[in-house]
């Protein structure tokens, strides 16, 4: 007997044949449509126990289907497949009432096991969001690591729970804290940010508090602290690694009790406050040392998120460096183009102060070059100045290309440390080497694919494949 009946809508048949084999081996027993249409009288008729659908549909979109769905079954659970993956999407899922949200392409495993927890749980309440187009979204990305962080987010909306945002810095953890207030509960109230590592170790605590008049030398008025200031909102905690011990023991007392001192003051104030904890620190080891309370850590540790670093979303240098030119655009630095092997050449760079450094680099090459297109000697004179780039230089013999590398792995130790470089450097390598070699292949053959890929033993639309993924130039002349 089957464990549940799933209706699945995609206009790609591939899609469907897969998710069709997929549950029906899990003991499902899958229904599939390529519109709409079809979907919505499958839920008339009372069909379906879990449905999957993809939001781009040849006759409705599915954001608009799903209102109508969850009026007349409003415990069918609905799982969001797409595509077009930015956080908007995800955020938006979780506005209509689907259970789920699951970028494209997707993992069937998972796929699978969202199911099963779809029929053995209740459906996600929604929450109501501010529409807005992708250019104008916080974050940017559409990499696999981005979209955990965006499905992470668009569960974390229709919570109150305290966050801990770990990562590098530049990494755009603030940005994170502000996605979470701007489309959670609390975007009615004040976000208010404190940096740690900004403010005087014994100033902290009156900053946080506030303190009473004659509170200390120089307290000559009364003051009201980032809580007062933050009451019914966010209070975002940049750097909480930098924290003083005697301040985190009066946090603590916050967060278990809700209720605090001014510094100075004798009346306990209560706090309705969000809090979102950020740190580039590993707060395990400073826990160890005796620099960070445990019992503070687990209070602000209820819901951990890591930023990836850029290096390890590499993917998504496109996309960030186009939204960079439309910022630099509207700040008055002109509209700028920029060449698909310049972006290429920038991805092969390790980013150490991640999308912050990105940002400004942008910056600094729309500023600085009156060109309307920004080209890879544009690119590479400011990668120079910024540090040492990823090897890039065509090798002429694998004595040559060997002694590139060490160059490389020199110049990046001496410069960086002993962090090793970003992951890649084996396929930039063949990248690096198979480029001039497919075009030597052409030249000897004047042009002509076919005897091209005879002589290096590829298949023709393997070779055509990489033709155009390396964007090398073809042209064809008469044999003599």
């Amino acid at each position: 007997m089957a464990r549940g009946t799933i209706l699945i809508a995609d206009d790609d048949t591939a899609i469907r044949t897969v998710l069709n084999q997929a549950l029906a081996r899990a003991g499902y027993a899958p229904r599939a449509t390529g519109n709409a249409a079809t979907l919505w009288r499958w839920v008339q008729a009372g069909e379906g126990d879990v449905i999957i659908t993809d939001v781009i549909m040849p006759d409705e979109n599915a954001f608009d289907l799903i209102p109508r769905i969850k009026k007349l079954r409003p415990d069918l659970p609905i799982i969001i497949m797409s595509a077009q993956n930015t956080l908007m999407t995800a955020l938006t899922a979780a506005d209509k009432g689907a259970y789920e949200y699951l970028p494209k392409p997707f993992d069937l495993s998972e796929i699978v096991a969202v199911v099963g927890r779809a029929l053995s749980q209740p459906d996600r309440k929604p929450v109501r969001i501010v529409d807005g187009p992708d250019e104008e979204l916080p974050l940017i990305g559409r990499s696999a690591a981005m979209q955990e962080i965006y499905r992470v987010i668009a569960r974390l909306t229709q919570t109150d729970l305290t966050v801990m945002i770990n990562g590098e810095s530049g990494t755009g953890k603030e940005l994170v804290a502000r996605v979470l207030h701007d489309y959670g509960k609390r975007r009615g109230g004040p976000f208010v940010a404190l940096n740690m590592a900004a403010i005087p170790r014994e100033l902290i605590e009156s900053e946080l508090f506030g303190h009473e008049k004659g509170a200390f030398t120089g307290a000559q008025n009364r003051s009201i602290g980032r809580f007062e200031q933050a009451e019914g909102g966010t209070l975002f905690l940049d750097e909480i690694g930098d924290m003083p011990l005697e301040a985190q023991t009066r946090l603590l007392r916050v967060l278990q009790q809700g209720e605090y001192t001014t510094v100075g003051g004798r009346t306990a104030i209560k706090t309705n406050v969000r809090i979102i904890a950020a740190t580039h620190r590993d707060l395990k080891s400073q826990i160890a040392l005796g620099q960070f309370r445990e019992d503070l850590f687990y209070r602000l540790n209820v819901v951990p998120m890591r930023l990836p670093p850029l290096r390890q979303r590499i993917e998504d240098v496109g996309d960030l460096v186009r939204h960079f030119l439309r910022q630099a655009a509207r700040e008055g630095l002109g509209q700028k183009a920029i060449e698909t092997a310049a972006i290429e050449r920038m991805k092969a760079y390790s980013w150490p102060g991640n999308v912050r450094e990105l940002e400004n680099f942008v910056r600094r090459l729309a500023a600085l070059n009156p060109e309307d297109t920004l080209t890879v000697p544009m690119v590479e004179q400011h990668l120079v100045e910024t540090g040492p780039p990823a090897p890039n230089e065509t090798a002429s013999s694998p004595k040559d290309l060997a002694e590139q590398v060490e160059r490389y792995l020199a110049t990046y130790f001496a410069t960086f440390g002993r962090e090793l470089p970003p992951p890649g450097l084996y396929d930039r390598i063949i990248r690096q080497v198979e480029q001039p070699l497919l075009s030597a292949a052409l030249t000897a053959t004047r042009g002509n694919q076919i005897r091209a890929a005879e002589l290096l033993g590829l298949n023709r639309n393997t070779l055509r494949s990489r033709i155009r993924e390396l964007d090398i130039k073809v042209y064809r002349t008469p044999m003599q």
